[in-house]
């Protein structure tokens, strides 16, 4: 079965609305690493609809500029790029379709289907829903040291938690944080418990 692996820019207080407004500072060969390595894999992007719209109003022009980001440009372009929206789209972005029908059967499907790692960047609401169905394998989250105090954070308020577990974790000389997790099950424990260990 195909993975699904997302990645998302956050500050220490939990934003990932907006990232090109407060990351660039620390944005360096580490982290551009860091990212080539999660998508390397990827030959399907799996997107929210307002992604979607930032990443094809910018790479397409970025490949045809053919500077020093246009491999990577390229390298999203010819990936098959699939959107999720409640709205019918219309695409001028090569390779691109909008996910069809049921939202977990479609992915389950995908999942199931032939090919390589499915590759996420952005999309918080996308990457909830598939936290919610069991669906997301690594979640891969780039913390910036900075407190941004105002945009859409990854978790709202909700009725469950979601638990998580660290698979990896570096730091780069930025003090930015790369950290992967993977879903894992609701844990058990009391004060009592805890308690032994003070």
């Amino acid at each position: 079965m195909r993975k699904i692996v997302a990645g998302l820019f956050i500050s220490l207080d939990g934003v990932v609305e907006a990232p090109d407004q407060w990351h660039f500072p620390y944005f360096n060969d580490e982290m551009g690493t860091a990212v080539g390595g999660m998508l390397g894999d990827a030959d399907t992007m799996l997107f929210g609809r307002v992604t979607y719209d930032s990443f094809a109003g910018a790479w397409p022009e970025r490949e045809a500029a053919g500077e020093a980001d246009a491999g990577f440009a390229k390298q999203l372009g010819d990936a098959r790029k699939i959107v999720v929206s409640h709205q019918p789209l219309e695409f001028t972005w090569r390779n691109s379709e909008q996910l069809q029908g049921d939202f977990v059967e479609a992915v389950t499907a995908l999942k199931e289907s032939p090919g390589g790692t499915i590759g996420m960047s952005g999309s918080p609401s996308v990457i909830r829903q598939l936290l919610a169905a069991g669906l997301l394998d690594e979640l891969h989250l780039l913390l910036h040291p900075i407190a941004v105090r105002r945009g859409a954070k990854l978790f709202d308020e909700g009725e469950s938690s979601v638990p998580l577990r660290l698979v990896s974790s570096e730091t780069f000389t930025t003090g930015v944080l790369n950290l992967v997790y993977a879903p894992a099950p609701a844990g058990e424990g009391s004060y009592e418990e805890a308690r032994t260990h003070l």
